[in-house]
């Protein structure tokens, strides 16, 4: 049966697709910005402005960019409490400045709906209701506690109660308003996008059944005039041959097998639909049916199994999932396409994880790309230089990535070293290297392989 919307696209993950990229560049927008803001208000409306306590409420959010920036891979995406976490922050760090710069008077403090914005539009429900709250507290203490506004000259700079009253009534209103709003429009798009999806998989595996059943009524068409003859043959046999009981035995064995083969023909699509093989299997088959597409490609694929059961840890029975299959095919392809002569998949296993580990002999991912691979480039030219007219655009890495991740996988890629021997073979160079990592009860299934025998009438 097809997922449900909800199985393949959760509410509860929906947050954690966020790349910490996409909020890196949001928050240095948002410094280009204050940083102008207060310039300009210092030098040119001469306000006096506490600028050492300004520039070190800016500065710590730059401050944080640069950490993060260094210390995680481009293409990381948040978690939910790291999103909220970091939208808390940059909410309280716009409210140090608004404290310091007149509060509501200052005409910026609009600027404290955007936060809540993007939490309605991309977290769920409860996050953005922790956010909006503090973002309503902020407002209404704003309101009461603040720096005032003063030039240079000493004259300080308010607007009458009633619109100080009305910026706090507008601002609180705004921040209700356009969460609730962004909130529900997103999560029409995201449902409908869900929708779509599933039906597009609900057509395609009814055309795979179609075409199976197609095949199946065609054999048995074919194949029912033959065997009717033959039954039909071999009965007449049996009654001349009554007086015969060496022959007689043949000719009822021919018929009997006729008969068999027609119930075969009218059991095929049912017998085996609970035959546990088909739902899982050992790790090293999981590999050789995800290699071998390739396996004649010019590239010699060469897998390597863990002696995890020396230790007396067994080879773990992995779930038959279509995510886990599409994506090591995915990731096996890339790395033949751009292998020299030979590709390498490794597999190893304890009692609380699995690994499986490509590499080939090729020349490794761009260097200036490695921090985005598993993002769609969407345009960027990768591998021009190893194939003539390849153009790569990290889609099938995105693909495997997103499928293999469904499946509780962390996936990490890194380029080996040239003209370094590789321990386990005897290529002079060592490329492209990706890295599987499952927790083992993530995909490992305890029932058992074969099951309990069952009885098909055929």
């Amino acid at each position: 049966m097809i997922e449900s919307n909800q199985d393949l696209f959760p509410e509860s993950k929906r947050g954690e697709w966020i790349r910490l990229r996409t909020m890196i560049f949001i928050r240095w927008v948002a410094v280009t910005g204050q940083l102008a803001a207060i310039i300009i208000a210092f030098q040119y409306f001469e306000l006096a402005l506490d600028l050492s306590l300004c520039f070190f409420a800016v500065g710590l959010s730059a401050l944080t960019n640069i950490v993060a920036s260094l210390f995680f891979p481009e293409s990381k995406r948040l978690s939910e409490l790291e999103n909220v976490f970091m939208i808390l922050f940059d909410l309280f760090q716009l409210a140090f400045l608004l404290f310091l710069t007149g509060g509501l008077n200052n005409p910026f403090s609009f600027l404290l709906i955007a936060p809540v914005v993007v939490s309605a539009a991309a977290l769920k429900k409860r996050s953005t209701i922790i956010i909006g709250s503090a973002a309503v507290l902020i407002v209404t203490l704003l309101s009461h506690f603040y720096v005032p506004l003063e030039t240079l000259s000493g004259k300080t700079l308010t607007i009458p109660d009633i619109f100080l009253f009305g910026n706090w009534v507008a601002i609180s209103t705004g921040i209700v308003f356009l969460a609730f709003y962004s909130n529900r429009v997103t999560s029409e798009l995201n449902t409908m996008s869900d929708a779509l999806f599933a039906t597009q998989a609900a057509l395609s595996r009814e055309q795979k059944l179609t075409d199976l059943g197609g095949v199946v009524a065609a054999a048995a068409h074919e194949l029912g005039t033959p065997l009717a003859t033959i039954k039909l043959t071999s009965s007449e046999l049996i009654e001349e041959l009554k007086n015969f009981p060496e022959l007689l035995d043949d000719a009822m064995l021919i018929r009997d097998q006729a008969d068999r083969c027609g119930n075969i023909l009218n059991s095929m699509g049912g017998a085996g639909k609970d035959d546990l093989q088909m739902h899982q299997t050992l790790l090293a088959e999981i590999i050789r049916e995800a290699a071998e597409p390739h396996s004649q490609r010019g590239v010699t694929i060469e897998t390597k199994i863990s002696d995890g059961h020396k230790g007396g840890i067994d080879e773990p029975h992995i779930i038959r999932r279509p995510e886990i299959i599409h994506g090591l095919r995915n990731m096996i392809q890339n790395a033949v396409d751009f292998a020299t002569s030979k590709v390498w998949v490794e597999s190893s296993w304890t009692k609380e994880s699995i690994t499986i580990t490509i590499s080939d002999d090729g020349y490794g991912y761009p260097p200036n790309l490695l921090g985005r691979l598993g993002d769609p480039f969407l345009g960027a030219k990768i591998g021009k230089e190893k194939r003539q007219g390849y153009e790569g655009m990290g889609l099938g890495l995105f693909i495997a990535k997103t499928l293999l991740e469904r499946t509780g996988a962390k996936i990490s890629f890194s380029n080996g070293h040239r003209n370094q021997t590789s321990g386990h073979s005897k290529s002079e160079a060592s490329g492209a290297i990706v890295e599987i990592y499952w927790p083992r009860k993530k995909v490992e299934s305890t029932s058992n392989l074969f099951g309990e025998n069952q009885n098909f009438s055929i």
